[in-house]
């Protein structure tokens, strides 16, 4: 990986968000580091500084922040000053143990043990800039978390943006209230144990997530409407969705797939970005190992298998308006996108017999969200199979 000159703001400001969410590292000095992740939506990127202990033989990391109080050549002497601090940490002997007073400290700290494109996000949109982050854990209440959930739940979510970078928005809905909470409900359980119940102190109480907030997914294309839609798209898209018709991936995983991950000699897929952040393989049939080795054909190792067909790696943002136009289109659902193919390859891998875990498994998903969004499926071919055992 190529390293970079932080120090210059233009640089800074010319620097794209790597698909692998990987900061761009500076080398301060040996084993000490200094990087810069830009962000997606033009707003302050964040700072890391890694670090080589000797003692453990591999590189600590710690997320620094966005130094937003900062300007110009203030921040990059900001991020540097605690980089170099924090290596010095490190190379002393470990990492000492760090006083925590806020709860903006608590997500910090929870980001610096589980760093996660997420629960980052969450925090940045939704804590760090309000005003629970400056309250002391020690005076935590739960009205507090009351106060601060009813301000995420008047906040519009983002659909998208138009090419003028104008936001659409919709209402928030509860489970994603429910998904927006759960960095935050996970940070302070680390540091804080619960109050009484039904007191002030039960800050818990404040994040309890809305039931019956995860509805069952029930938008299904067949194989034919699958088809129709393949028909409709655009060439440099089609192989992609075709991909996502009879992979169980979800979409930015997909899309993040490079030639390295694809072995045609053993016909092994390996899926190392997704959302639980485990790499896991899967073996694919002939079939799909042939359309794979032909998206692969005369590529590096290092090329995305699709892309655009300027060569870019397709992003939510590019693949929702094709897909979009195509589903209306082939007259589809105005509902269906990219995901609804995952969701009806899971549902065909379900009826087709084969084991939940195993779904679950190539899904990257647990069985207990299978069970819940899939089990009915189970339940009904269940009831066939007990219909024909009738003498």
């Amino acid at each position: 990986m190529a390293l970079v000159d932080l120090s210059r703001i233009g640089f800074r400001e010319r620097l794209k968000p790597r698909d692998d969410k990987e900061p761009y590292w500076q080398r301060l000095q040996a084993g000490w580091y200094l990087g810069y992740r830009p962000s997606k939506l033009g707003s302050a990127g964040a700072w890391f500084a890694r670090a080589y202990d000797e003692d453990t033989q591999r590189y600590r990391r710690k997320n620094l922040g966005h130094f937003k109080g900062k300007i110009g050549n203030e921040v990059f002497a900001a991020a540097r000053k605690e980089a170099e601090a924090f290596a010095e940490l490190v190379e002393a002997g470990g990492i000492q143990a760090v006083m925590l007073e806020t709860v903006a400290d608590a997500c910090r700290a929870y980001l610096d043990e589980k760093p996660g494109s997420i629960a980052e996000g969450v925090f940045r949109r939704h804590v760090f800039d309000d005003p629970l982050a400056k309250i002391k854990l020690s005076k935590l209440r739960r009205r507090h978390l009351v106060e601060w959930r009813k301000r995420l739940e008047r906040t519009p979510a983002l659909i998208s943006r138009s090419k003028k970078g104008e936001k659409r928005v919709k209402v928030r809905s509860a489970s994603t209230v429910n998904r927006d909470m759960v960095p935050l409900r996970a940070a302070l359980w680390r540091i804080l144990p619960p109050g009484t119940p039904k007191s002030d102190a039960a800050w818990q109480e404040a994040l309890k997530p809305i039931k019956g907030a995860g509805r069952r997914r029930d938008l299904y294309l067949d194989r034919n409407e699958r088809r129709k839609l393949l028909a409709e798209l655009e060439a440099d898209i089609e192989p992609f969705v075709r991909a996502l018709c009879f992979l169980p991936l979800r979409p930015g995983a997909l899309a993040a797939l490079k030639v390295s991950n694809f072995d045609r000699r053993t016909r092994t897929l390996t899926i190392g970005s997704d959302k639980n952040g485990v790499p896991r393989q899967i073996l694919v049939p002939h079939s799909i190992a042939d359309f794979l080795s032909e998206q692969s054909k005369s590529k590096l190792p290092s090329a995305w298998i699709f892309t655009r067909g300027d060569g870019v790696p397709w992003v939510k943002d590019t693949w929702k308006g094709p897909i979009k136009m195509a589903v209306k289109s082939a007259g589809l659902p105005d509902q269906a996108t990219a995901y609804t193919m995952r969701h009806s390859v899971i549902t065909d891998l379900v009826r087709g017999g084969l084991p939940i875990l195993t779904v679950a498994q190539m899904s990257d998903t647990s069985v207990a969200m299978i069970e819940k969004h899939y089990g009915h499926l189970v339940l009904n071919d269940a009831e066939e199979a007990l219909a024909k055992l009738v003498l």
